[in-house]
């Protein structure tokens, strides 16, 4: 198992240039979907989305606020995860019941823990939120980048766009939502040079401390 997630790791890399014609399968997109879904996050609010896009027109107008990277309308799949800009009550009250429901409690076991995640939200704003919001979306990304990898799918994450643009395009700013981050999902072109350069890490003496 450890060979087979380090050579999934060496192999991956940051693809600049994807083979349009090759396409990700129904049965691969469900397990990378899984894989988000299935991300931990703080108190397990899951505070994001993922936004498959598949519109062609919509993925060229992106592309059009990405600085003209190819991946984003090449690639077989692009992904805009995006951050809510706040989590109110309410958003911890259905928290809760998906918890009741999941785990087979009444919702009156779950009153304390809602009521300390409450407690934790309720002093911060929305410039608290954002920073905090966004993270949880890195932490799916890097799950979806390893489930990616061990199925020999290309991934590129991607924070080179205009956020603004990116809202307006999706309509987000209504929803209460902001572009954080997106990532670009496929298969290598067999003319981008970069997969046969070596993979370039600080060594493990730079990299890690222990005390």
């Amino acid at each position: 198992m450890k060979n087979t997630i380090i050579k999934a790791l060496e192999w991956r890399y940051a693809v600049k240039k994807y083979d349009a014609s090759k396409k990700i399968t129904e049965d691969n997109l469900q397990i990378l979907k899984d894989s988000i879904r299935l991300a931990p996050t703080s108190y397990g609010l899951q505070p994001f989305k993922a936004i498959f896009i598949e519109d062609e027109k919509i993925r060229e107008q992106l592309k059009g606020k990405s600085w003209g990277q190819t991946q984003v309308i090449d690639a077989s799949h692009l992904v805009v995860f995006v951050a809510q800009k706040q989590i109110s009550i309410a958003d911890v009250d259905a928290y809760m019941q998906n918890v009741a429901n999941s785990r087979g409690l009444k919702i009156e076991q779950t009153t304390g823990f809602g009521d300390y995640i409450k407690s934790s939200i309720a002093p911060m704003t929305e410039a608290q939120f954002m920073p905090w919001n966004v993270k949880q979306t890195y932490i799916a990304l890097g799950m979806l980048m390893q489930t990616a990898a061990e199925l020999r799918i290309d991934t590129t994450p991607m924070e080179g766009f205009e956020t603004e643009a990116y809202d307006q395009i999706l309509g987000l700013t209504e929803q209460g939502y902001t572009t954080a981050v997106v990532c670009a999902l496929g298969f290598r072109h067999a003319k981008d040079g970069n997969q046969h350069q070596a993979k370039v890490r600080k060594s493990e003496e730079e990299l890690f401390q222990t005390i």
